[in-house]
């Protein structure tokens, strides 16, 4: 099969490119090679075997070209990261989309799968239960509790404490700008493919984790900021009071998920959560990714927060798992994984810095009222 990877250059896209090429497929790949993420071109892990396109996906004679003899098409190209610019948000992940969608039909091209990668972002703060056995899903924390220290959800109904629950994807109630456009890229995707006959599939993606993961965006991971951290003999930034619920998925077995709704029918038309199958918190995690440096490391908050952060969100992936999947490799897996990949990187030096630096310019790490 002929299959086009929009955003190919990049971390998802770069490792399902590999896989498809070990299938047998012929891949095009197009790129923009945006900075901060592609510091110096196409990157030298891209296989020999790819067709690759410089271009942009929200220009209709870029995205046109790439199309030409493509059955099936990977959407990945996307923007990201901590920044107030909301409408480039929306012009790349939504408007994108629905370019991807208008050539296709415009043109009738007999595309037989798009897979579109959304994101957990689109579940907001998720699903919560109360001791009173109510269920609900919250709003953002507001400045003033967090800026208190006052960290965890109450239930709206009673006021009782309430507990995080594994989050489905009918909950859809997106806190930030990132999120909003990926929720609409996912109904644009579903919505437009069901109305013209184009198999579809979106993919909630969880906290993805592994080599290629670029170190260079100002707001990622905790993968990415503790690896850089005890890389070049920082203390690690723990954030509120570490006991946040996170879901990290390895690279691989996302690729699994990837190919898996390639090839199967019963994936169309749906969305898909992609987790790693067990809930760790950031203190948790720091303590995996100092083990990874062969450091003896007890997690202390740093007394800041960053405004806009989900305090636990964990993904229920039973209908993935439906189809045959199941997430295969921890989060020591990736952390040693990546650790690996990044001591064969140059100019690192000063990117935490830089990083927090502009994380403090745009006012998203506050500090904690004592």
């Amino acid at each position: 099969m002929r299959v086009l990877v929009t955003g190919g250059a990049g971390f998802i896209g770069s490792h399902t490119t590999d896989r498809l090429i070990e299938r047998g497929h012929e891949v095009r790949v197009l790129d923009s090679l945006e900075l901060p993420v592609h510091q110096t071109g196409a990157p030298a892990y891209l296989a020999p075997e790819v067709e690759f396109i410089h271009g942009d996906v929200t220009q209709r004679q870029d995205l046109l070209a790439a199309l030409d003899g493509i059955e099936a098409v990977y959407h990945f190209a996307a923007y990201q990261d901590y920044l107030p610019d909301f409408s480039r948000f929306f012009q790349v992940n939504a408007a994108g989309t629905a370019l991807l969608y208008e050539l296709a039909v415009e043109h009738e091209i007999p595309l037989k799968k798009i897979v579109t990668a959304s994101s957990q972002a689109v579940a907001g703060e998720g699903r919560y239960r109360c001791e009173s056995k109510h269920e609900f899903v919250p709003d953002m924390r507001s400045e003033a509790t967090l800026r208190a220290g006052r960290y965890d959800h109450d239930c709206p109904t009673c006021g009782s404490p309430a507990s995080w629950n594994p989050t489905d994807t009918a909950v859809a109630q997106p806190q930030s700008a990132y999120g909003l456009s990926k929720h609409a890229q996912e109904r644009i995707a579903l919505s437009l493919g069901a109305r013209y006959d184009i198999p579809s599939v979106a993919m909630r993606y969880s906290i993805v984790q592994g080599p290629r993961q670029s170190p260079h965006n100002a707001y990622s991971g905790a993968c990415r900021v503790f690896c850089l951290s005890f890389l070049s003999d920082q203390e690690p930034p723990i954030y509120e009071d570490g006991q946040q619920i996170r879901d990290f998925v390895n690279i691989h077995d996302v690729i699994d998920a990837n190919l898996l709704v390639l090839e199967n029918d019963e994936a169309n038309g749906r969305v898909f959560n992609v987790g790693g199958g067990r809930a760790y918190t950031v203190a948790e995690f720091a303590r995996i990714t100092a083990s990874a440096f062969g450091r003896d490391y007890e997690p202390t908050p740093s007394g800041r927060y960053r405004f806009g952060d989900t305090r636990h969100i964990f993904s229920d992936c039973s209908e993935l798992r439906g189809l045959g999947w199941e997430p295969k490799r921890d989060a020591a897996h990736s952390v040693a994984e990546y650790v690996n990949w990044l001591r064969e990187q140059d100019d690192l030096d000063d990117i935490l810095d830089r990083a927090n630096q502009r994380m403090q310019q745009l006012g998203v790490v506050r500090e904690i009222e004592t």
